[in-house]
Order: structure tokens, then C-alpha cells, then sequence
């Protein structure tokens, strides 16, 4: 039974037919196991996505891992490990830039929540596994200017490396056909590309460098030679008269998540949020977050395509990171932020694995694994048994279905005296399929409705 005596109550839509892959575009790639969240525990939820599962609205839906053609690995990040990339650095110092100074930025590739393919609703029950983190808005710009705005928008663009195009020179002052050569000269070294001059001068320089700081002997640690905390970078630079202002608030959400608090929970309590970003009295971003016993989720975010150059999915995924670790002074079981699903087998989705220190959650045994540990398994197959431990198995396993329990006709039952109360009930490999996804555990918590 949950906090406050609620019970989280879904029905089950299996998950046998086949749907268009919003990675691969395959028409009948995409299989996933589905069911309707009328009511929700964070408790129940928090389980449930610790078992694969991923809401989408009030449809709550889980990937059949080795059947899809793009397996999806539930993605957690150590937040109170963790330290930005370069890539993350420079996003933080191109906003604070655009906030002190007004300087705004070219467009450029993005690898936060940005590069994530849209995924189109299918007609019927099962909606495709709609990627959480990322919905592209452009089409309805008409919410940002309207007087009380709610709404945003991602966009991404491509770029081409230099170094992958070969320069071309033309004669402008004649037609004529190049004449024959006599051929390489022997007696010259052969040519090099650039790129290969380039690293060998930098690995030269850095030699030198080393030789050259050889000599002096290494300071002492102090707190000044510590890395900068994601906290310092998000105010880096940042006067205290900027010529921006940007502003967070944040209010309850429709969700099928039960909003809880707890005393050893955050002020806040648990459930589901909007988080507006406000530029100058401008809303320009929105994402929605799900705060739960162990983490914060981030379901999906969208912003203005206006300030797509500030690369406000990064940006947004440092600062719920940032809040994730605020959370956790509060709560000490919240240490982790959440990003959806990870598809190695799409390029677009492996952004994810830049936040780190982070985790796949294992398809069969449910143990989250280190990504630098799966990473090369997923090299070699896009659907992997992420855990090393051959023997390992699923510690929440169904062993008894007659304790799953069931709704019918307003009592709440375990299945055992559903099938006695309904004999000739033909649904037991509906509800052992049902039981099987969601484990022991949350079968006997979450009230599984009969007709």
C-alpha cells in the first residue's frame, strides 16, 4: 500500500503488433509493451522505470528489448558526481556571454537534449515509444507570443568538418587538359596529410611543455586547484547588473504521478512540474520534470526556436542537474538525474552518454551498469545483456502470480481469488505477461483493472 493510502491502478495493452520506429523510420520495427496510468505512486513509478519502463503522459510504456530494432537503455547520471565536458563548459559560458553582454552566438550543433528524432503518434494503443526527453514545438511559436506564454521548442543543425573535404584548385586563366607528369620523384619524402602534421606538432608542443615544467616541483593540493563545481560554471563571469535575466519557476503539471511529501523528501515534495525559464519577463523554455524518491526525471523539454543558439537542451540539462544536486541536500536518496532512454544504434541518441559518470539499466537482470562497460557490447550488438555477471538474474522476478493484485468491479483482490470468483476467466496469459514486465513487487502494489 502507498503513502497516504493510494494505490497506483493501470490497464494493460500488451504489446504484440508491430509500429514505426521513430529512430530508423522501420514502418513495423518498434515493439513495446504499453498500459494507461489512471493513477500513479512516485514510489510505484520510481520501480517501474528502474525496470525499463517510461511515461509518455499518462501512457506508461516499456521497449521489448530484443525484438525492437532500436533497443532503448533506461540512461541515469550520477548528479552528485558529476563534471562537465568542454562540449558543457562552453554552452554554460556561451549563455552567461549572451546574459551579461547580449552577446548571442552562430547556430551550431547541439548534444544535449537536442538531436533527438521526433517520434509520431500511431493511431490505437499503442503510441510508439515517444523519447521523453525531447518534443520539437516549431509549429505552434504562436503560444511564445501570445500574453501568457507556456511553451518552447528544440532545433537542430549540421555541420562538416573541415578536415573532411579535400581543397580544390582551378585554372581561371585556361581550359586546357593538365599535362602528363614524369610521376612521384623517389627521391622526395612522401606526402602527409595535414591533419597528420597537425597532431604531430601538437604532441611536440606538448612535449616540450612537459620537459619544460619538468624541472618545477608540483604544488600542493589546495581548494583553489580543486575542478570547478557545475554550479561555479552556471554563474561563471555572470556581474550582478547582466544585461539579461533569466528566471526559473515552477508549478504542478498534469500527471498520472500522485503528488506526495515525506519528511525526509524535498520541500517541494514528489510529482510532476513544469520548469518555466523566464528571459526578461519572456517565457522561452519549459520542461517537465518528475521528482521521485531516487531521482529527477526529466519527461521532456521544448523552447522557443528564436534562442536555439544558446543551446538551451544542453543548457537545461545542466541546470536540472544542478537542481537534481540541490534536491539531494534535502532528500540524500535523491542522487540521480534521469534522461530517458539511451539508442546507441541511433548516432542522434548517444548525446546522452556525454552526461556523465552514468548507467545503463541491464535489459534482463535490471542492475545498472557503467556505460563505459557497455559500450563496447552495444558496438557489436545493438540489443545487449549488459550485465557481466552470467549468472545474475532478476532479484524482483515474478514467482507468484496469485498474489498480483486486481480491481474488479471496485475490490481491490489478489488474481488467486479473481480466477476463483471468475472461473473460466481466459486472461491469465494477459496478466502473467503483465506481472512478468513490472516484476513481483510492483504487481503486488499497483491494482491491475479487470473489466
Amino acid at each position: 500500500m502507498a503513502a497516504g493510502g493510494s494505490y497506483s491502478m493501470v490497464e494493460y495493452f500488451g504489446g504484440d503488433g508491430g509500429y514505426r520506429c521513430g529512430y530508423c523510420k522501420h514502418e513495423k520495427g518498434n515493439f513495446s509493451h504499453g498500459m494507461w496510468s489512471h493513477t500513479m505512486t512516485v514510489k510505484d513509478y520510481q520501480d517501474l522505470i528502474d525496470r525499463g519502463w517510461r511515461r509518455s503522459g499518462k501512457y506508461v510504456y516499456k521497449p521489448t528489448m530484443n525484438k525492437t530494432c532500436c533497443p532503448q537503455y533506461t540512461i541515469r547520471c550520477h548528479a552528485l558526481n558529476f563534471h562537465p565536458s568542454k562540449t558543457h563548459k562552453k554552452t554554460l559560458k556561451r549563455m552567461n556571454k549572451f546574459l551579461s553582454k547580449g552577446e548571442r552566438p552562430v547556430e551550431q550543433n547541439d548534444v544535449g537534449h537536442e538531436g533527438e528524432p521526433m517520434d509520431s503518434m500511431h493511431e490505437g494503443v499503442h503510441p510508439p515509444p515517444q523519447d521523453p526527453l525531447k518534443i520539437d514545438l516549431t509549429d505552434v511559436e504562436d503560444i511564445f507570443t501570445s500574453p501568457d506564454p507556456n511553451t518552447d521548442t528544440k532545433s537542430t543543425t549540421s555541420s562538416t568538418s573541415r578536415e573532411d573535404a579535400a581543397p580544390v584548385q582551378a585554372d581561371k586563366t585556361s581550359n586546357d587538359a593538365p599535362k602528363p607528369g614524369k610521376g612521384a620523384d623517389p627521391s622526395r619524402p612522401l606526402c602527409r596529410k595535414a591533419k597528420d602534421i597537425r597532431k604531430e606538432r601538437r604532441l611536440q608542443k606538448e612535449q616540450q611543455k612537459q620537459q619544460a615544467t619538468s624541472s618545477i616541483p608540483a604544488p600542493s593540493k589546495s581548494a583553489s586547484n580543486q575542478p570547478k563545481l557545475l554550479e561555479e560554471f552556471i554563474s561563471e563571469f555572470l556581474p550582478n547588473d547582466p544585461l539579461h535575466r533569466l528566471e526559473f519557476k515552477r508549478f504542478l503539471c498534469d500527471s498520472p504521478l500522485e503528488a506526495e511529501s515525506a519528511p525526509d523528501g524535498p520541500d517541494m515534495g514528489y510529482g510532476s512540474f513544469h520548469q518555466q525559464y523566464w528571459l526578461d519577463d519572456r517565457i522561452v523554455a519549459v520542461g517537465v520534470l518528475d521528482i521521485l524518491p531516487s531521482c529527477v526525471s526529466s519527461v521532456y523539454l521544448y523552447y522557443h526556436p528564436d534562442f536555439s543558439s544558446l543551446s538551451l537542451g544542453t543548457y537545461t540539462a545542466l541546470r536540472e542537474i544542478a537542481f537534481t544536486r540541490q534536491l539531494q541536500k534535502q532528500s540524500p536518496k535523491l542522487a540521480y538525474y534521469y534522461l530517458g532512454f539511451y539508442v546507441h544504434s541511433c548516432p542522434k541518441m548517444r548525446y546522452k552518454g556525454q552526461y556523465r559518470p552514468s548507467d545503463l539499466l541491464c535489459p534482463e537482470t535490471y542492475v545498472w551498469m557503467p556505460i563505459e562497460r557497455c559500450i563496447p557490447r552495444l558496438e557489436i550488438s545493438a540489443y545487449s545483456r549488459l550485465n557481466e555477471d552470467a549468472k545474475a538474474g532478476d532479484a524482483h522476478a515474478l514467482k507468484d502470480m496469485g498474489r498480483a493484485l486486481v480491481l474488479h468491479r471496485r475490490t481491490v483482490m489478489p488474481y488467486a481469488a479473481y480466477t476463483r470468483k471468475r472461473k473460466g476467466s481466459n486472461d491469465e496469459k494477459e496478466v502473467e505477461q503483465y506481472a512478468s514486465l513490472v516484476g513481483q513487487t510492483c504487481a503486488e502494489r499497483i491494482l491491475l483493472y479487470r473489466a
